[in-house]
């Protein structure tokens, strides 16, 4: 007691926080809560987590990314969250690479996990008539459904990448029509706006996931792998895009403007920035639809080494959205 005594003088003068440093999203009620587990429920596809906590999708298809994936996958285990893989294309040209995106059986059965393909790559075999292969592909994952995601800009920016030839909601519907697969529609790291974001609550999808600007911004991304007359050109298009609370703010709009026989979209998944626990809890405690909030990067830095690293890290988000559910009430 008198080390730790020690340390309060020591160490008083080092912890003053500013005015300005306070977080004004909550009101603190230290009276009204205690140091105990509170049991929400949360679920995507009819799984239920532990945690509301999605581990958005990453990469596969080199060594170092299959011991990710399955730190990740061993994290989702032992915690209760949900994975979505990284873009699983190369799946359909080599199988030498599938031991990096087999993580279901270090996830166990219980909890979702979801394949991932682009919208561009989803047009091809819906051209083809193809669409057999994706259910072949999230089959052979044993997972629960397949992530479309809708990159544009990052395609245009990709020196390789491909093009839209249609509008996506289209390239969707038309999925949607001939498959019955459980769906996620995401963007990567821009976000969408209230037309599109209407357009998809509107489709029979299992999430949306925002990837929203503020986190890892594919399109920057790929500027950053261009010459450098590309990059300086098309720079100011890494700026445009939608925040995680701008997102959320409008499909609560949207939910109230809407009829509820409109909304067929069961979940969100509020992801793009989310760094902080607070920023997460406070996300998912003010949507009026169900969600729960999506990290990647944050997940990332602790999930290239020894598990224990990562494991860790779970295990103190845990411990912190104990604290805000017990102690912490969002400001109406």
């Amino acid at each position: 007691m008198e080390d730790r005594k020690k340390d309060h003088i020591d160490m008083a003068f080092g912890s003053r926080l500013e005015a300005s440093q306070v977080d004004n999203r909550f009101e603190y009620e230290p009276l009204l809560g205690a140091h105990h587990k509170t049991d929400k429920q949360y679920s995507i596809a009819d799984k239920p987590l532990k945690l509301p906590l999605w581990v958005s999708s990453m990469t596969g298809g080199t060594h170092r990314a299959g011991l990710i994936n399955k730190n990740l996958a061993q994290a989702c285990a032992e915690f209760g969250m949900g994975m979505g893989l990284g873009s699983c294309r190369i799946l359909l040209e080599d199988k030498n690479h599938f031991a990096d995106f087999n993580v279901r059986p270090v996830m166990g059965k219980n909890l979702p996990l979801f394949a991932n393909l682009g919208v561009c790559q989803l047009d091809e075999l819906l051209q083809k008539g193809e669409v057999d292969k994706i259910q072949n592909l999230v089959s052979k994952l044993d997972a629960d459904g397949i992530i479309i995601h809708i990159n544009p800009l990052q395609e245009s920016f990709q020196p390789e990448g491909d093009r839209f030839y249609r509008p996506a909601i289209e390239v969707l519907q038309d999925f949607l029509d001939q498959c019955k697969l459980k769906t996620i529609v995401k963007e990567v790291g821009q976000g969408m706006g209230t037309q599109s974001l209407k357009a998809l609550l509107q489709l029979p999808l299992e999430s949306i996931e925002f990837g929203a600007l503020g986190g890892t911004n594919f399109s920057y991304l790929e500027l950053n792998r261009s010459n450098s007359v590309t990059a300086e050109v098309f720079r100011p298009f890494i700026n445009v895009g939608h925040t995680a609370e701008e997102m959320t703010i409008i499909c609560n709009d949207l939910a109230e403007s809407m009829n509820t026989n409109e909304i067929k979209t069961k979940n969100l998944i509020i992801s793009g920035g989310i760094t902080s626990l607070l920023d997460g809890y406070y996300l998912t405690s003010i949507s009026k639809l169900p969600a729960v909030y999506g990290m990647g990067s944050a997940f990332l830095r602790h999930a290239m080494g020894d598990y224990s690293k990562l494991q860790d890290y779970v295990s103190k988000i845990a411990e912190g959205l104990q604290l805000a559910q017990n102690f912490l009430r969002v400001k109406g």
